[in-house]
């Protein structure tokens, strides 16, 4: 069966501007990305759980927060993994400092034998159109694209995934021979 995900993208109006509210993901792995690392408060979607009631949980384990409201939903992306995620959007204005999040476990260091817990979500911060785009993963931009299409403000361009390069040992050594004139 195909993962689904499902998750709230908020947002909010600041000074005339449009503002998203994003998560980091919390854990070793994530604590030194930033840009193309953010998320909408998202979360895999139980077995007979109404995706839109997935997407309330989500948001309330990652940020410790009741959501309601009238929402508006997105068209469904697919990400690189093959996971889909149902995202809804609402005008909701929220303390972004204020998240608490649930907890995961893991074995930190890898091999060591401990277990230590981390939060699944460690901050959440508002960003306008532009910088949101930088930081959200690459597949959720769409998301993010949707949204502020419908709300008419210009898009700006979107930065391209980015690319893992070669060094330049292992590109000369998959570019094949070398011609010498």
């Amino acid at each position: 069966m195909k993962k689904r995900s499902a998750g709230i993208l908020a947002w909010r109006r600041r000074g005339g501007a449009v503002e998203l509210f994003l998560v980091h993901p919390g854990g070793p792995f994530w604590k030194n990305k930033d840009d193309g690392a953010w998320s909408i408060p998202k979360g895999e979607i139980d077995p007979d759980e109404e995706p839109l009631k997935a997407a309330q949980r989500e948001f309330a384990e990652e940020t410790g927060q009741t959501i309601d409201g009238t929402f508006t939903p997105l068209d469904p992306v697919k990400i690189a993994s093959g996971k889909t995620i149902e995202a809804w959007a609402i005008e909701h204005d929220l303390d972004a400092s204020s998240i608490t999040s649930n907890t995961f476990e893991i074995e930190w260091p890898p091999r060591s034998g401990k277990r230590q817990a981390f939060p699944e979500v460690d901050r959440a911060a508002w960003f306008d159109g532009p910088t949101a785009l930088r930081k959200i993963t690459p597949g959720q931009v769409p998301l993010l694209v949707q949204l502020l299409e419908r709300l008419g403000v210009p898009t700006p361009p979107v930065p391209p995934p980015r690319s893992r390069t070669r060094s330049g040992t292992a590109a000369r050594r998959t570019a094949g021979p070398t011609r010498r004139r």
